[in-house]
C-alpha cells in the first residue's frame, strides 16, 4: 500500500477475502508497475477465453477439438498470448518455456537458472489455438499431432535478439510444448565470463594452443557444454582457419562456421558428416555429441591425424569420459593418445547480490561436507535469503563449475591398461586436477554462491 494507515481499505479487503490483511509500505510506482503486470496477463488470458468460447458451438461445450484452429490459430488474442508468454520468458531470464496440457487446464512453466517454476493456468479452451500459434511461427505442421516435432524462429522481445528452438511431444491431454531459448548474447561469450578460475582457465588453454587432439567437454544435459565450446570457438576463430560443425540441432549460429546440421530423415547422422567433411581440408572440426562408436572412432581418428577436434559426452566426470570411450569400443592406446584436455562443469546458481546475506558456518556443518578450509579461516561466507529482484528465490543468475583433466603421460599409461576412472581420478587430482565439488567451494568462499546450492548440483 502507498498509505498502510487506510484502515477502510484493510477492513474491506479482510472482509472480501476472509483472510487477515498486514500492510507493508511500497511506492505508487511499484504497485503500478506490478498491477499491470499481472492484470495484463489476466486480462489477455480472459480475452483469449472469450474469444475461443465463441466460436465453440454449443454442440462442443466442454471439448476440446484440436481440429478446428484454422481461426482461432490467427485471431489477436491467441497471438497477443504466445507473445506475452515469449515477453515474459525473456525478462525473467528464463531458459526454457514448459506449455503442458493436463486434465483441467495448461500448465505454463518457466525453467530460470536451471529451476522450473510455475508461471500461470490457463482454461483448456485455450490449448488448440496456443499450440497452433507456436507450431505456425516454428514452421511445423499444424495438422499432425500425433508424432514429436522439431523446429526453430527468431524473435527480437524487448530490444533483444532471441532464438527460439521448438519441441513438441504427443501426451495424453494433448501436445506438450517445450521452447528453448538461446540468446545471441551467450554465443559471444568469452571464457573468462563462464565461471572458471584463473587455474583452471590456464590448464584448458594448454590445449587449444595445440593443432591437433581432442578437447571433450562433459555433464548433464543443459550444463552449459555448447555454450563452453563456442566461447573456445571465439578464441579460434581466425580467417587463416577453416572450422566446421556438425550439430544436432545448431543452437547458435556464428559467423566463420561452416555449420552442418545433422538430419536423421536425409541419413545424414553424426557419423556420416564426419566421412564428409574431413575431405573438405578442415583444421578444426566440433562434433555436438559423440554419442556412438563409430562417430566416437572418427573423431579420435581426426584427432590423431592433424585436426583439433571439439566434442561432448554425457559422463558424470572428468575421468569417466576416458573410460566411457573405452566401453564404446574405441582401443584404449588410441584414446590415451588422442585427447589431450577433458572438461566436465555443472551450471550452480549465483546468490543474489541484493540480499545474499553473510553467516559464519559452524566447524561440524564444514566437517560433514569435507569443506576445504578450516572454519578459523573463514570470515564469512553468504546464502540465499530473497527479495523482489530475485523473485524471493535467493538466486539470480548461474555461473559454472569446472574440473579440468589434463591428460598426462601418466593418465595415458592408465588408460591404456583400462584402469577404472576412480583410479584415474585419484592420479589427476594429485597432479593438480580440482573436483566440481572443490571448485564449487572455492566459489562460495569467494561469496558467488551457497554451500546448499553446491551441494545440490554436485552430488
Amino acid at each position: 500500500m502507498i498509505d498502510p494507515a487506510n484502515v477502510i481499505a484493510i477492513d474491506d479487503l479482510q472482509i472480501m477475502t476472509g483472510s487477515t490483511v498486514c500492510p507493508v509500505v511500497s511506492t505508487e510506482t511499484e504497485i503500478r508497475n506490478a498491477i499491470g503486470r499481472f492484470c495484463h496477463q489476466n486480462a489477455s488470458v480472459e480475452e483469449m477465453v472469450e474469444s475461443v468460447a465463441d466460436n465453440i458451438d454449443d454442440d462442443h461445450k466442454g471439448k476440446i477439438d484440436e481440429t478446428e484452429t484454422s481461426e482461432e490459430e490467427n485471431e489477436a488474442p491467441v497471438v497477443k498470448l504466445v507473445n506475452l508468454i515469449l515477453t515474459e520468458a525473456v525478462r525473467n531470464r528464463a531458459n526454457d518455456v514448459h506449455i503442458e496440457p493436463c486434465d483441467t487446464d495448461v500448465r505454463i512453466r518457466f525453467r530460470i537458472d536451471g529451476v522450473l517454476h510455475e508461471m500461470m493456468r490457463s482454461p483448456k479452451k485455450v490449448q488448440a489455438g496456443l499450440v497452433s500459434r507456436i507450431k505456425i511461427i516454428a514452421g511445423m505442421d499444424i495438422a499432425e499431432r500425433r508424432v514429436p516435432q522439431d523446429g526453430r524462429f527468431g524473435l527480437m522481445v524487448g530490444g533483444v535478439a532471441c532464438d527460439f528452438r521448438v519441441a513438441t511431444l504427443p501426451t495424453i491431454y494433448g501436445e506438450k510444448v517445450v521452447l528453448r531459448l538461446l540468446s545471441k548474447e551467450a554465443v559471444m561469450m568469452e571464457l573468462n565470463d563462464l565461471g572458471f578460475s584463473n587455474e583452471c582457465l590456464e590448464r584448458f588453454k594448454q590445449s587449444f594452443t595445440k593443432p591437433y587432439g581432442a578437447i571433450l567437454v562433459t555433464g548433464p544435459t543443459g550444463s552449459g557444454k555448447t555454450t563452453t565450446l563456442y566461447a573456445g570457438i571465439n578464441i579460434l576463430n581466425e580467417p587463416e582457419k577453416n572450422i566446421i560443425t556438425v550439430e544436432d540441432p545448431v543452437e547458435y549460429r556464428l559467423e566463420g562456421l561452416n555449420q552442418v546440421q545433422v538430419n536423421i530423415k536425409a541419413d545424414l547422422t553424426f557419423s556420416a558428416a564426419l566421412r564428409s567433411i574431413l575431405r573438405h581440408d578442415p583444421d578444426i572440426v566440433m562434433i555436438g555429441e559423440i554419442r556412438d562408436e563409430e562417430t566416437a572412432l572418427i573423431a579420435i581418428e581426426s584427432a590423431l591425424t592433424g585436426h583439433l577436434v571439439l566434442s561432448t559426452l554425457h559422463t558424470n566426470d572428468a575421468p569417466s569420459s576416458l573410460t566411457r570411450l573405452v566401453e564404446m569400443g574405441i582401443e584404449p592406446f588410441l584414446v590415451s593418445s588422442a585427447v589431450d584436455c577433458v572438461v566436465a562443469q555443472r551450471l550452480a546458481r549465483k546468490l543474489c547480490e541484493s540480499c545474499k546475506e553473510p553467516y559464519k558456518p559452524t566447524k561440524k556443518a564444514l566437517d560433514d561436507i569435507e569443506f576445504p578450509v578450516g572454519v578459523s579461516k573463514i570470515d564469512k561466507i553468504y546464502r540465499a535469503k530473497g527479495c523482489k529482484k530475485c523473485n524471493s528465490t535467493g538466486y539470480r543468475g548461474r555461473i559454472g563449475l569446472y574440473e579440468v583433466l589434463i591428460v598426462s603421460e601418466q593418465i595415458e599409461r592408465l588408460v591404456a591398461k583400462k584402469v577404472t576412472s576412480d583410479e584415474l581420478g585419484k592420479v589427476a587430482q594429485d597432479e593438480g586436477m580440482k573436483t566440481l565439488r572443490h571448485d564449487g567451494f572455492l566459489k562460495v568462499l569467494n561469496g558467488d554462491t551457497s554451500i546448499e546450492e553446491i551441494m545440490r548440483v554436485t552430488t
